[in-house]
C-alpha cells in the first residue's frame, strides 16, 4: 500500500487455512501487510515474536474456536507491548459477546479487556456491523454477512485498486456474491469448501460448502478472480480440490496452503 509501506502492493500471507490441525497445517489466519490479521486461528503461532508485535488489528469472521484460538494467547504474549497501545479486535457484536462470555471470563482466560486496568486495557473490542467499511491507513475492509451456523461475516479488502476477498465459513448464500459484484474488480478470492461431496448432508447441517454447493454459488460472481479453496478437512484435501476443479471447469481453482504469500 502507499505511504507507510513504501509500495502500492498489498501482501496477504497465509498463516493457516485448514479445517483442522496436524503437523503440517493450522487453522485459519491471514496476515495482511504486516499489521492486520483476518482471523486468528492456530496459524498465528508461525509468526516470530517481532512479527506478532507489528499486529495492530484483528478482524474476526465468527466465534468458532478455530478462528479465534490465538487471540487470548496473543494478548498474554504481547502484554507488556500492548499496555497503552491495545490490540484491537473487530467483530460482529454477537461474536464479541461470545468471546467475552466464554473466553475472557476469568475462568477460561483472564479478561484482558480489563488488564492491567479497565481504562488502560491491552485488548479492545470494536463492533463491526455487517455492511460497514473500516478504513485503516488507506485500506478499506468491508464487512459482509454470510450464512453460517453462528453469526458470521466475510471480508473484502481493497487497497489502491487491488481487491482481495475471503468468504469466512459459509454455505449457500446470495449476499456475499452480490456484495463482491458491486466492486469494479476482484483480484484474489479465498473461499471455503470444508467437506467433499460425499459429506454434503453434513456440510448442509454445519453450514459449510462442499464442491457441489460451491459450484452452484461461485457462478454468481461476475469477476473471474483467482480462486483458492480454504478450510479443507485434513486428509481430504486432494479429493475436495479435484471435486472443485471438476465441478467448476471454467474457473481458476487452486488449493490454499499454509505458507502461501500473495502480492497484489
Amino acid at each position: 500500500m502507499p505511504g507507510k509501506y513504501g509500495s502500492t502492493e498489498m501482501k496477504v500471507r497465509v498463516l493457516g487455512c485448514s479445517g483442522g490441525i496436524n503437523q503440517s497445517v493450522a487453522t485459519t489466519s491471514f496476515l495482511v501487510d504486516d499489521d492486520i490479521l483476518i482471523d486468528a486461528g492456530t496459524g498465528v503461532s508461525d509468526l516470530t515474536l517481532e512479527e506478532m508485535r507489528r499486529i495492530k488489528h484483528i478482524f474476526i469472521t465468527h466465534s468458532h474456536l478455530d478462528h479465534i484460538a490465538s487471540i487470548p494467547l496473543l494478548a498474554d504474549t504481547l502484554f507488556d507491548d500492548l499496555v497503552g497501545n491495545p490490540l484491537i479486535v473487530h467483530a460482529l457484536p454477537e461474536t464479541i459477546k461470545a468471546m467475552q462470555d466464554h473466553i475472557f471470563n476469568w475462568t477460561i482466560w483472564p479478561n484482558f479487556t480489563e488488564l492491567p486496568h479497565k481504562t488502560n486495557a491491552v485488548l479492545k473490542f470494536e463492533a463491526a456491523e455487517a455492511g460497514t467499511v473500516v478504513e485503516l491507513s488507506g485500506r478499506q475492509i468491508e464487512v459482509i454477512s454470510v450464512n453460517h451456523a453462528v453469526p458470521g461475516v466475510g471480508y473484502c479488502v481493497e487497497s489502491d485498486g487491488r481487491v482481495f476477498a475471503f468468504s469466512g465459513d459459509t454455505t449457500s448464500n446470495e449476499n456475499f456474491w452480490a456484495t463482491l459484484n458491486k466492486h469494479d474488480s476482484l483480484d484474489l478470492l479465498f473461499v471455503e469448501s470444508a467437506f467433499s461431496d460425499k459429506d454434503i448432508e453434513l456440510a448442509k447441517v454445519a453450514f459449510h460448502y462442499c464442491p457441489k454447493l460451491l459450484a452452484e454459488d461461485l457462478p454468481k460472481l461476475k469477476h473471474k478472480a483467482r480462486v483458492y479453496i480454504s478450510h479443507l478437512k485434513p486428509g481430504c484435501e486432494q479429493e475436495i480440490i479435484e471435486q472443485c476443479q471438476t465441478a467448476l471447469p471454467d474457473w481458476d481453482i487452486h488449493q490454499l496452503k499454509c505458507g502461501d504469500v500473495f502480492q497484489l
